[in-house]
């Protein structure tokens, strides 16, 4: 028994084996280089390593200690033998320089799984080599979706790789719109208008039970959050905001970037008329700065002023501070719009503000401040 995960985020998985007490191999196949539209799909695989069967029926496991696993198959006469070993990055490089888009992709591949997390850039040139050359091709801008993604998850993160991320699994998925596999990564950080279930919410309950097992819980490199663990809704839903604003005049003195740094993500970055966007806004301290947040002195705060015609289903936000009187983590709000049915196409800019007390350095002065984001959504042509 072995298994291949398409997953992002391979250690939640291996969580979630943890906690079902799942003992097989599970390989990993971030990239989607089986090329598979969807999932589950169950092989049979004979000793030779030939398919004998793909997605038996369900009545095919009472037949198969007898059909499949007591059984003894023939050797095939002629079978391809394939090299087993590291793949030669040098040679793959060279062959990449004959500029098709199948030796930059194949090239792009190889770096990705084998040349470490300090050749993520050199992955991520090669694949856009691959999509000048080829730009219709899919997979490569699914992969290079999970390049980008796998930057934004490191230490080496740019500005924008999230968006970057998203914006290419969304080409992959209008060059073919069938494959479930694209379709649910691009869910598992949008609307839940969208989505077809929550994605994480089991990962608090493992954890329990692991604990309560007497074990550790297999520590994840990334937090699941927000819209991963959102549970899907059939209605737009808009809560209450405040009867006062926090800063409506604008009054407190702004953080242009200089302490907290400011990412903005939309998913999907593009959306019909009346269609729903899930927007991410994530807050780094900066680390040049060793710039920190000030948990004693009050929360964190966050507005959004929706165009007119426009719905938001939280308009106003906090993020509880917590115990420790300073910390550095990542803070992270996310909300729903809705945009008017009748609006025109093109990008509509969303502001917002948030309102956070921040220090500089360890013994360095402590702020109130006010940074304001605009969010860029790109509303498309109605189709005919």
């Amino acid at each position: 028994m072995v298994g291949i995960i398409e997953e992002q985020h391979p250690d939640r998985a291996r969580l979630f084996m943890q906690w079902k007490q799942m003992a097989w191999p599970v390989m990993v196949d971030s990239l989607n280089l089986l090329e598979v539209p969807y999932v589950p799909i169950t092989l049979a695989i004979d000793e030779h390593g030939i398919i004998r069967q793909i997605q038996p029926p369900l009545t095919w496991v009472e037949q198969l200690p007898e059909e499949f696993l007591n059984r003894s198959f023939p050797e095939p006469s002629k079978r391809r033998v394939e090299a087993s070993g590291l793949p030669d990055l040098g040679r793959l490089k060279r062959m990449a320089r004959s500029n098709t888009a199948t030796a930059w992709r194949e090239y792009a591949q190889a770096v990705f799984l084998w040349g470490g997390p300090d050749r993520l850039d050199e992955a991520i040139t090669a694949y856009q080599r691959a999509l000048a050359l080829a730009p219709e091709d899919g997979y490569t801008w699914f992969r290079l979706g999970v390049a980008y993604r796998r930057r934004y998850d490191s230490s080496a993160r740019r500005a924008g790789d999230f968006q970057r991320a998203i914006d290419a699994w969304t080409k992959a998925l209008q060059i073919d719109p069938n494959n479930y596999i694209w379709r649910r990564r691009i869910q598992q950080y949008g609307p839940r208008l969208k989505k077809p279930y929550p994605f994480y919410d089991w990962v608090s309950r493992a954890r329990a039970e692991i604990r309560a097992r007497g074990e550790t819980p297999v520590p994840l490199a990334v937090e699941p959050g927000g819209a991963e663990l959102a549970r899907p809704t059939r209605q737009f839903l808009s809560t209450r905001p405040p009867e006062k604003e926090p800063d409506p005049d604008g009054r407190i003195h702004r953080d242009r970037g200089r302490f907290i740094r400011v990412e903005t993500v939309v998913v999907p970055p593009e959306i019909p008329p009346g269609g729903v966007v899930r927007a991410h806004v994530i807050f780094r301290p900066n680390d040049r700065l060793k710039a920190h947040w000030n948990n004693e002195a009050g929360d964190f705060v966050f507005w959004v002023h929706p165009p007119e015609g426009w719905t938001v289903d939280r308009q106003y936000q906090t993020i509880p501070s917590p115990p420790r009187p300073v910390s550095r983590e990542l803070r992270q709000v996310e909300f729903e719009l809705r945009c008017p049915e009748d609006i025109r196409p093109g990008t509509v800019a969303i502001p917002g503000y948030a309102l956070y007390y921040v220090c500089e350095d360890v013994n360095g002065v402590c702020l109130y401040r006010r940074q304001d984001i605009v969010l860029n959504v790109r509303v498309k042509k109605p189709r005919l």
